[in-house]
């Protein structure tokens, strides 16, 4: 399949707004070359290892959205020009330009390896890439990822928010739930910890890649990647559900948290932009939900939420 390339060059303060647009109009894929993230990971050392030499620092980053050449590509890309155009309005100061190419499969899946590199998140976890080489070290849960064409490599701040929440929540035989699961890395995280996971996607792509990740990891045995909706994926109820997905699709499924949660059970939400986090909640509470927490990190929120009880 080719796929169409949208790179939109925007002022670094544009970046999560940008990235959150992409998502929102059925981009599959999102690559986000920004410098100054870039320096400040050789800054404080959380890349273990990177080749980067001069970062030249220009106040600007580049967002570069995937769209498959199917027969919603037209539709989808008059909503990105109109929300582009919209964010222009909104923000005349920054600088927003846009330019479109045809990529071949293998290229995209190869486009963005260079900014992947292993990273230490929270305290325990180190996600690697599968051709990077890292020493083992006792006390890190080491996850290796091959995203291929789905998000989630642990670099991205709505991944990392899960990460260190999974770190905080999860226990040895939890029932967990992963909504939109992507590469896979959180469903990994919770089984390595010792959860019972199941987890999904309506990407038939991202579960082919979601289980390979899981042979890779070795948790075939914990973890049940299937593709579908809400019912045709999970079974039961969780301890505790995790949906790192965007905002519009959180709100879809709210009205159906109540059969899918344990009634003392979590539910940790990402992929939010600070923008609409007072909508959520909003809708959260409409579904009988007490926010218990709300982390920040980047312009994006991870939302903490349990039943109020009668």
């Amino acid at each position: 399949m080719n796929w169409m390339e949208i790179a939109v060059t925007v002022s670094s303060v544009g970046e999560e707004a940008v990235t959150d647009l992409f998502y929102r109009t059925g981009s599959k894929g999102v690559v986000v070359e920004a410098p100054e993230l870039i320096q400040e990971y050789i800054d404080s050392g959380v890349w273990d290892y990177h080749d980067f030499k001069d970062v030249e620092i220009t106040g600007k980053c580049v967002i570069k959205g995937y769209f498959p050449e199917d027969e919603r590509l037209n539709e989808r890309l008059i909503n990105l020009r109109e929300e582009l155009l919209f964010l222009k309005e909104l923000f005349p100061a920054w600088s927003l330009e846009s330019k479109t190419i045809m990529v071949k499969e293998e290229d995209w899946a190869n486009e963005w390896k260079r900014y992947f590199k292993p990273i230490r998140v929270g305290r325990h976890f180190l996600i690697k890439p599968t051709w990077e080489e890292v020493a083992s070290q006792d006390d890190l849960v080491t996850i290796e990822i091959d995203p291929g064409m789905a998000f989630g490599t642990g670099t991205h701040a709505t991944t990392t928010l899960c990460l260190e929440a999974i770190e905080d929540h999860v226990r040895e035989g939890d029932q967990v739930f992963d909504i939109g699961t992507g590469s896979g890395i959180l469903a990994i995280a919770a089984a390595k910890l010792g959860a019972v996971v199941q987890a999904g996607d309506i990407d038939t792509m991202a579960v082919r890649i979601a289980r390979e990740n899981v042979d890779l990891n070795g948790v075939t045995d914990k973890v049940r990647v299937k593709a579908g909706n809400l019912g045709e994926v999970f079974k039961g109820q969780a301890d505790i559900i995790i949906a790192n997905i965007i905002a519009d699709v959180i709100i879809d499924f709210l009205p159906e948290l109540p059969a899918l949660l344990k009634p003392e059970g979590l539910f940790i939400a990402s992929g939010i932009i600070d923008t609409r986090l007072a909508e959520i909640v909003a809708k959260m509470e409409e579904t009988g939900l007490r926010v218990i927490g709300e982390i920040k990190d980047s312009g994006w929120v991870l939302i903490k939420a349990v039943f109020r009880r009668a």
